[in-house]
């Protein structure tokens, strides 16, 4: 597995804007930057699906994880560089591997701001904020193209989409909700395979509707479960949508 991903930059903020996994044919097989490039000119060829998480928490090989990256030195915004791995690359990894060695898997983002740690705090909030703003001429707090997905200019190569955006929406935050729930109405029209994890608050009708969809990731006992439902999901050729 390596992972690569695009930064962009608006004053004070870092986004990833682009993000595929590469899944290694074997373990000394590697690409380069301009694999990936090469690769990219042919998507339909090359990459499998898509998945759909909340937010990155990523850093560039070479580098820690920072709120801006040009406080370190760093320079390579708006060209492919690769990807420090985390923990959470490989419960994706594991599910891939058993179908998609060689195939790339774009990762996107419900928000692009690169920070960790966003929920508990007014980030939120802001979030909020700009999306009620989006349609209008108001300025927003954060880069309206660079944060936001533009739902019904989305593009998606590949088969499949599997979603693990989350399922914890603040009630008051009426805006996430209504954007959330409008990109899973959005993608579940298009002509794909829309697969993920749901639990017994809700049958997988209402989890579309609801944008719920539990992350891959969870602390405590709930860790194993989500690693193991994503093996679940992608063992069979379709994926399939899991109950955990």
């Amino acid at each position: 597995m390596q992972v690569f991903g695009k930064f962009s930059t608006n004053f004070d903020m870092d986004y990833l804007v682009e993000q595929y996994m590469y899944i290694n044919e074997s373990e000394d097989e590697k690409i380069t930057v301009d694999d990936l490039k090469n690769m990219l000119k042919k998507k339909r060829k090359h990459v499998a699906g898509t998945v759909f998480l909340y937010n990155p928490e990523r850093s560039p090989v070479g580098y820690k994880m920072s709120r801006f990256l040009q406080e370190d030195r760093f320079d390579k915004y708006d060209e492919f560089v690769p990807l420090n791995e985390s923990p959470k690359d490989y419960i994706l990894n594991a599910g891939f591997k058993e179908h998609y060695k060689g195939k790339l898997v774009e990762i996107r983002y419900l928000f692009n701001y690169n920070r960790e740690n966003i929920e508990p705090t007014p980030i939120i909030e802001e979030f909020d904020a700009d999306l009620d703003k989006l349609t209008s001429t108001q300025f927003t707090r954060y880069d309206r193209h660079l944060n936001y997905i533009d739902i019904p200019k989305i593009r998606l190569t590949g088969k499949f989409v599997f979603f693990g955006i989350g399922h914890k929406y603040d009630r008051h935050h009426k805006a996430i909700i209504a954007y959330a729930r409008a990109l899973s109405a959005h993608v579940n029209k298009l002509d794909k395979n829309v697969v993920f994890m749901y639990d017994n608050n809700y049958d997988p009708d209402e989890c579309i509707e609801r944008a719920y969809y539990p992350s891959p990731y969870a602390g405590g006992k709930a860790r194993e479960v989500r690693a193991n439902a994503v093996k679940a999901i992608f063992k069979p050729m379709p994926p399939q949508i899991i109950k955990i």
